[in-house]
């Protein structure tokens, strides 16, 4: 997001107080959440509390999914493009799994602590020493969640086409753990993707506000492609660039 930011759109009344309503709703559902997640931490319960907030805040924020193919079961790393902030909540409402983030995440405290909840598992791409500690971690959180998800473009594109894959963000990756399978996924929000997408010189902020405040549904189609398999999982360079082919056929056909 390089280049001085532009002025924010202006949002009408109703707008302005469809976001207001929607950060509430979103706030209240955090405040109902937080306690019910370290009880069941506590008590080493199952734990779906991530999942369901993350959940409440796609719908909440007028998300609309729908899918093609069939959803991840069991042990399984994800592979998608990534558009906008929704790309997150959408995909916990769809799988319940954990992500991956870039360290920069992490230097907000507030937002390190929400995605910690979630087993975020955070990648420093530019610092070698670390790998091993991050494929540990990286193990960990697929033990937990049982899936895990990377945006390996690390930043998000204007959803009508993709941006070069980094196969850095997938060293954590390299050697796949046994019985693990990798499916691209396709995210597409149809004709409306350039007017969702945070890309540009517009604040973060701006157009996290300016979805909130939308009267129309977000419409979402999660494509859940099927694996790769035999030579595309060879390496890290395999994998990237066999997922994104493999997305770019579907975003194009």
């Amino acid at each position: 997001m390089a280049g001085a930011l532009v002025q924010p759109r202006q949002l009408s009344l109703l707008g302005k107080a469809r976001a207001v309503f929607r950060l509430i709703s979103m706030a209240a559902l955090l405040l109902a959440c937080i306690p019910l997640y370290y009880v069941s931490h506590l008590l080493r319960l199952p734990n779906p509390w991530p999942r369901i907030f993350l959940g409440g805040v796609a719908a909440i924020a007028g998300l609309k999914l729908s899918y093609r193919g069939q959803k991840p079961r069991g042990g399984v790393f994800l592979i998608a493009n990534h558009v906008s902030w929704l790309d997150v909540p959408a995909l916990a409402a769809a799988h319940g799994g954990a992500f991956v983030g870039h360290d920069g995440l992490a230097a907000m405290p507030l937002l390190k602590w929400l995605c910690r909840l979630n087993r975020t598992v955070f990648i420093a791409r530019h610092d070698r020493t670390s790998v091993a500690e991050q494929v540990e971690a990286v193990r960990a959180a697929l033990s937990e969640s049982g899936a895990l998800t990377i945006f390996p473009e690390g930043t998000t594109s204007d959803g009508t086409g993709l941006l070069p894959f980094k196969s850095s963000l997938l060293s954590a990756f390299e050697p796949l753990p046994a019985g693990i399978a990798v499916r691209p996924v396709l995210l597409d929000y149809g004709a409306e993707a350039r007017e969702i997408a945070w890309v540009g010189e517009e604040h973060g902020l701006d157009n996290f506000l300016r979805i909130l405040a939308r009267r129309e549904p977000v419409q979402l189609t999660i494509h859940f492609l099927p694996p790769l398999r035999g030579a595309a999982l060879e390496n890290r360079k395999t994998i990237a660039a066999a997922a994104r082919e493999a997305i770019m056929h579907e975003l194009t056909s």
